[in-house]
């Protein structure tokens, strides 16, 4: 099965069944400064979980790219992607009587019957239950499971301590406590704020060492087991400290990785060797005149970060030295470094990029920016070799000077110039030389890297929008200010990303010029006019082809559903201030701006090629 084909299987089975299949949210994030890119399935899907209306129904499938960049240091082993997919499924307000055996039957036919996984290296866990707060062991869960294994003439023993026997006893349905079994936006049911929506989960994991350690165990951390799929259960609210109630209309929310999933299907943990990669990496080892099995680290970030930059780039993130453009950038260049260790020394990722477009045709957004994505990292490549030749005239200069390179040199030549060590070596030794002090370079750059994974886990974590009062507030400020930006510079500017806190709005919109102190004043007063005008907020659903027909604003029209939600700014003299696509959350009134003072623009400049970036405050008015 080709990777479209493998999404067409997963869209096919559940829609049979009564989901309504929905778009691939954009890698960037709407309404959610928390985190530069989409990092799960669920993270667009948050506000229907916890109540808000989806104008496609309530039984959701869809296949979400996903990526996540703070271990970008680990791609290269068997597993890590910088970019993945995953196929999801939300069954909200479900109802409780058949939500769960619906779900876990499905996608257990859809693995076994549909994909052709082995059931015999399936195992599952589930919740064991929390008498600390009141809530049971998962014994509806354990029933369905043990009626599919049995169907399947397996048994279905149930193993409640799995961290002291392993499989030793035979176990096939393991049970644990909340760190393992259980999921909420706070971990843990006693980290829950009251309030909050939770539940159990029941997680699936393929076997890929059926003859290993009797000891080994799904939660174990061994490598044995790869978890390919995650029931989760949203079927609790907090009421106390100690007590929780169950929903009268609990949610579904699951989400498998496709590539983990295939894997599995391949009965092979190595995700590069699934269909996703098949073609890509035959073009490398055309390009390269290497095998795939020798050089499994240097093909592997290859891979993965041509298929990632692609899919950046196809979602307005151009490579850049600034947040989400910087790691686009990170992406190409260091796959431009392995790409050297092969011996390719030209320009080749477009070749390695069509490859992948050919593969997901299924993205129609991403196909209709082909060229775009191509030019765009063509270009990145060339500044790229560029500063490689001035870096290796440096190191030359540097061994004039000093006849000699120490590691820290090397390690030098490397942050400064993004000059490999490997390279560094290569020159050295045409002059029958060698970095002097290797441990000098091993040293530094573990450092260099440990600081990174710090702050990538600050930049990167995934997380919740801020849905605060003033958050909010700012948010309706942004419609406003894109209106604002439309009507001073054209009808070509639409949104290009936004990170909007209860600070400040960082805005990007699609601009080639740097705009005027005149165009500034006048987005600033059109955004204090609206606020002024009292202009009401209401939000209507229409067919997404009429809001389009009717000129609704709106950017990525292909991740919207066939109904769209818009939210109209209008005042009592029927002006009309933004009318745009957005999912929430707003203010009822532009009115309610006011309390926090009057909007400025702070900074303008450039994000990327072609796009702008505008920094906006509220000033607290002076009495």
């Amino acid at each position: 099965m080709t990777p479209d084909q493998i999404r067409a299987s997963y869209s096919e089975f559940m829609t049979k069944r009564g989901a309504r299949e929905i778009p691939s949210a954009s890698l960037v994030p709407e309404n959610d400064p928390s985190t530069l890119f989409t990092g799960s399935g669920m993270q667009p899907m948050v506000p229907y979980l916890l109540g808000e209306t989806h104008p496609s129904g309530t039984d959701l499938i869809n296949i979400q790219k996903c990526c996540r960049t703070g271990d970008i240091e680990e791609v290269g082993d068997n597993s890590h992607l910088t970019f993945f997919e995953m196929i999801g499924r939300w069954d909200l307000r479900a109802n409780p009587t058949t939500f769960k055996k619906n779900q876990i039957e499905w996608i257990f036919e859809w693995q076994v019957d549909v994909l052709g996984i082995n059931p015999e290296n399936l195992y599952v866990t589930v919740f064991k239950g929390d008498p600390e707060v009141g809530i049971g062991r998962d014994e509806e869960s354990i029933g369905i499971w043990e009626a599919l294994f049995k169907k399947r003439n397996i048994d279905p023993k149930i193993e409640e301590d799995g961290q002291r026997y392993g499989l030793s006893r035979g176990g096939r349905i393991f049970l644990y406590d909340a760190t393992e079994n259980w999921w909420s936006r706070a971990g843990k049911p006693e980290n829950m704020p009251v309030g909050e929506l939770g539940g159990p989960d029941s997680e699936m994991f393929f076997d890929f060492e059926p003859d290993g350690n009797l000891m080994d165990h799904p939660a174990s951390d061994t490598g044995r087991f790869l978890e390919i799929g995650n029931n989760v259960f949203m079927s609790h609210q907090k009421k106390s400290e100690r007590s929780f109630v169950p929903l009268e209309k609990p949610n579904i929310d699951y989400g498998g990785g496709l590539e983990r999933i295939c894997a599995a299907v391949n009965s092979d943990r190595d995700v590069y060797n699934t269909p996703f990669f098949d073609e890509p990496k035959r073009v490398l080892s055309d390009l390269s005149g290497k095998n795939y099995k020798e050089y499994l680290s240097s093909f592997r970030i290859i891979l993965d970060h041509c298929r990632a930059a692609t899919f950046l780039v196809g979602d307005g993130v151009h490579p850049g030295n600034q947040d989400a453009s910087y790691i686009t950038r990170r992406l190409i260049r260091r796959a431009m470094r392995a790409a050297m260790g092969l011996g390719i020394k030209e320009p080749f990722m477009h070749k390695i990029i069509t490859a992948f477009l050919d593969d997901s045709k299924s993205y129609k957004q991403i196909q209709s920016q082909r060229k775009l994505i191509l030019n765009s990292i063509l270009q990145e490549e060339a500044k790229f070799q560029k500063l490689l030749i001035s870096g290796e005239k440096e190191i030359l200069k540097h061994i004039e000077r000093q006849k000699s390179v120490s590691g820290i040199d090397a390690f030098n030549f490397y942050q400064t110039y993004g000059f490999p060590k490997e390279l560094t070596e290569e020159i050295l030794k045409e002059r029958n030389m060698q970095i002097d002090d290797i441990e000098g370079f091993e040293s530094s750059f573990k450092e260099h890297s440990k600081k990174s994974a710090t702050a990538a886990a600050g930049k990167f974590k995934g997380g919740l929008a801020d849905a605060s009062e003033k958050t909010t507030a700012f948010h309706t400020a942004a419609h406003l200010m894109l209106a604002g930006l439309r009507e001073i510079l054209g009808d070509h500017v639409h949104q290009k990303g936004s990170n909007i806190t209860a600070e400040r709005i960082r805005f990007d919109f699609n601009h080639d010029l740097k705009m005027t102190d005149e165009q500034k004043r006048f987005v600033e007063d059109y955004v204090n006019n609206g606020i002024l005008a009292q202009a009401e907020v209401t939000v209507f659903e229409m067919k997404k082809d009429e809001a389009y027909a009717e000129g609704v604003e709106g950017s990525f029209w292909e991740k919207y559903p066939d109904i769209v939600k818009v939210y109209l700014m209008k005042d009592q003299a029927g002006k009309v201030w933004s009318k745009e696509l957005c999912g929430g959350p707003h203010v009822k009134n532009c009115s309610f701006l006011s309390k926090y003072g009057t909007f400025k623009i702070n900074k303008e400049q450039s994000s990327s090629a072609g796009v702008r970036r505008v920094k906006a405050v509220f000033m607290e008015k002076v009495e």
